[in-house]
């Protein structure tokens, strides 16, 4: 206990080095390389379901899925015909 209350014994002994830190730079991925969006198709899946066979829990899991899917969307100029669509 009597070592965690000595903060600056415990700053000498570090051994981590902050001028060798570099910040984190995200590699540029292509949009063709892209995951597949598993939220946008759960949404469409449940479209379908709910339309078919008239089920209300299916419609509404395609909105939550479908509103998920614009959350999380990467490239916004790509994806502006997919929003399109998905509001139509």
């Amino acid at each position: 206990m009597s070592s965690h209350n000595n903060s600056s014994s415990s700053a000498a002994n570090d051994p981590r080095q902050p001028s060798a830190a570099k910040p984190f730079v995200a590699p540029l991925v292509s949009p063709q390389d892209l995951p597949v969006d598993y939220s946008g198709f759960i949404a469409i899946i449940c479209a379908v379901a709910g339309v078919m066979f008239r089920y209300k829990l299916g419609s509404w899991l395609a909105i939550i899925f479908c509103a998920q899917s614009l959350a999380n969307m990467k490239n916004m100029e790509n994806d502006l015909k997919q929003i399109s669509m998905a509001m139509m």
